[in-house]
């Protein structure tokens, strides 16, 4: 494979919001996102959001559909996933299988709205391939 010589970073993941408030209040409130852009563009409103080191851009339009089409999960890393999600049920957030424990791992998964299914997890090893963050 050619070595690419410019720079490429997987930059956000774009969703649909129904009620575009309510979607910004969610992730705000349950994943400590904050506002990075509030604005217009091509059209519609958009808001960019930062949770931790993610983004997220959340479109002002319904979904098209009920098919979450490719998309099967937003994949969130936290630690200390157990205060995490005693939070989130406190804040009468629910998950169809509760906290899942892995040799090494563990995860919850939780509705956003719209549906938009979220991975909460948790490695035991920081240096696990599958716990970096990428940053340089």
């Amino acid at each position: 494979m050619k070595a690419n010589v410019h720079r490429v970073d997987l930059h956000h993941a774009h969703l649909f919001a129904s009620d575009i408030e309510a979607t910004i209040v969610w992730w705000q409130h349950h994943l400590g996102a904050s506002i990075l852009f509030d604005g217009e563009l091509a059209g519609v409103r958009n808001v960019l959001l930062a949770v931790g080191s993610g983004r997220l851009n959340i479109y002002d339009q319904a979904p098209r559909g009920t098919e979450r089409g490719s998309i099967h999960h937003l994949g969130v890393r936290v630690t200390d996933l157990g205060a995490v999600w005693a939070r989130l049920q406190a804040d009468g957030v629910t998950s169809r299988h509760g906290l899942r424990e892995q040799a090494g791992w563990r995860y919850v998964m939780v509705a956003a709205p719209d549906d938009v299914l979220v991975e909460l997890f948790e490695f035991d090893d920081p240096a696990s391939p599958l716990n970096v963050d990428g940053r340089r």
